[in-house]
C-alpha cells in the first residue's frame, strides 16, 4: 500500500508513540492501512462488525481511498 499523507483527513490523526506513529482512527488505536487492506476482501459492513468502525469513521477516509488501493483515477 502507498504511504499517503492523511493530515487533511479529519477522521485520523498521527500520534507518536502509538501505533508506532501509524496513521490511526481518531481517538482509536485502529490503524488506517488494517481498514483500507481488509476492504480489499470484505464489505464495508463487514469491516465496521470486524473491527468496531462506524460508517461515519470510515466515510471522511473515502476520497483517499482509491489512491491508497491503488486505484487509478479516471
Amino acid at each position: 500500500m502507498a504511504t499517503l499523507d492523511w493530515s487533511h483527513c479529519p477522521a485520523v490523526e498521527r500520534v507518536p508513540g502509538r501505533v508506532s506513529g501509524a496513521w490511526v482512527f481518531r481517538g482509536t488505536r485502529l490503524p488506517v492501512a488494517t481498514v483500507i487492506e481488509n476492504l480489499e476482501d470484505l464489505s464495508v459492513e463487514e469491516v465496521m462488525v470486524q473491527f468496531d468502525v462506524s460508517r461515519e469513521q470510515i466515510a471522511p477516509c473515502w476520497t483517499l481511498l482509491p489512491k491508497a488501493c491503488g486505484i487509478p483515477r479516471r
